[in-house]
């Protein structure tokens, strides 16, 4: 596999560099390096958009048609490679990432028409209405009904850890429709107005002291059929779909690249148990040196799932393979940051942030870098959502399983 750039590719990096330094302002570039979790800042994520639509870089992996970009692989690869290591919040995965693929393959004129003109510029912003609290990683276990009554399905239920649901005015949602012999039949993809009467959203405040989850409850919604996504009974496909696109549409690597950075700055900064800097130590360079040689793994391997994910193909089972890859290098480097951050991470207390937010009281550098005092506050807060890396989008015992029988034949 040959890694080295072209002229033409080191051409279009230079061309994304100098749009990231035109564009992406100091408080832009702290949003993206000040996150505790998978998401950026709200606010700042959807400004982040404006500015890539307006420059018709917001989704470029849709095909050309719905407003993708003609990249090469290469390209894809190079663009979100390079938006990570400027510090680029980066854009909520719920619509452009996930369900606008799912409408691009499986919706009807009329929502394509509608939706995804609108995901492009904000204006309609989803949150994924998935687990239960019966119902998480066994996602098909799931009970929200939605019974027919004339032109209309009648919701009623609950949907749980669903993030940004006190921000989205449109949830996807899987609802159970028909009980049948196979749980994974009688399920229907389902989009519905945030709007709809019926409709109740309690936060939940996470153990890092956050608010970014939610419980929805659902008291005889009343949705249109034509917000049925495939077929009625027929939604596992669809939702396995677009879980193919949460598992491994991304390029994880740099991230954690950039993590992997920040370990070492902060480990520069910390005394170590022989009398130099921990990042000195050697047992803690080791871990951080095998952190990094995974992560270079990592990253050839998300170039090559990346040639079926461009251009709106689906990764397949390597999805699988990078979601458990991705998500337990993260927690390993949290791990690592947390021990770089020193006493004041360590001592750190959920139930003692402070008001508007645990890093309200910081104020933003001109040039959107951020000071060691910070990263010892983001390193906790990143330890306790990283937890979750390895449960949502499908555990990772569960990924093993698909892998074993999808890939392996077991």
């Amino acid at each position: 596999m040959d890694l080295e750039w072209s002229a033409a590719d080191l051409a279009f990096r230079d061309e994304v560099r100098a749009f990231l330094d035109e564009r992406l302002t100091p408080d832009l570039r702290r949003a993206g390096r000040l996150m505790t979790s998978v998401y950026a800042d709200h606010e700042a994520s959807m400004r982040w958009q404006a500015i890539l639509h307006e420059r018709g870089w917001a989704a470029p992996a849709w095909p050309v048609e719905y407003g993708g970009c003609d990249w090469t692989v290469t390209q894809h690869y190079l663009f979100s490679r390079e938006s990570i290591l400027a510090g680029a919040p980066p854009l909520s995965p719920m619509g452009i990432s996930m369900v606008a693929h799912v409408l691009i393959e499986f919706g009807t004129p009329e929502q394509k028409e509608f939706f995804l003109p609108r995901i492009l510029t904000g204006e309609v912003f989803f949150c994924q209405g998935y687990s239960e609290p019966e119902a998480g990683s066994d996602l098909a276990a799931l009970s929200m009904s939605a019974e027919a009554d004339g032109d209309d399905l009648v919701c009623t239920g609950s949907k749980i850890w669903t993030t940004h649901a006190t921000e989205a005015n449109w949830m996807f949602c899987l609802v159970r429709t028909s009980r049948a012999a196979k749980k994974q039949q009688g399920i229907t993809f389902l989009l519905i107005d945030m709007s709809s009467p019926g409709i109740e959203v309690r936060p939940l405040v996470m153990t890092s002291g956050e608010q970014i989850q939610n419980q929805e409850f659902f008291d005889h919604v009343r949705v249109p059929k034509a917000n049925v996504v495939g077929e009625i009974d027929d939604g596992w496909t669809v939702a396995k779909y677009l879980l193919e696109f949460e598992r491994g549409g991304s390029a994880a690597a740099p991230k954690l690249q950039v993590m992997a950075d920040q370990v070492a700055r902060a480990a520069a900064g910390q005394p170590g148990p022989d009398g130099g800097t921990l990042l000195e130590s050697p047992a803690f360079a080791a871990k951080l040196a095998d952190a990094r040689i995974r992560i270079d793994v990592l990253e050839v391997l998300e170039f090559r799932v990346l040639s079926a994910a461009a251009g709106g193909k689906n990764p397949g089972t390597a999805s699988s393979m990078l979601k458990i890859l991705g998500t337990e290098l993260s927690q390993t480097l949290t791990e690592l940051l947390l021990e770089a951050a020193g006493p004041r991470g360590r001592a750190y207390q959920p139930h003692a942030t402070r008001p508007g937010g645990p890093l309200a009281g910081f104020a933003p550098p001109a040039d959107g870098y951020v000071s060691g005092e910070e990263w010892q506050a983001v390193a906790p807060l990143r330890y306790f959502n990283d937890r979750a890396g390895t449960i949502y989008a499908g555990s990772n015992e569960i990924q093993r399983n698909i892998l074993a029988k999808a890939a392996l034949g077991l």
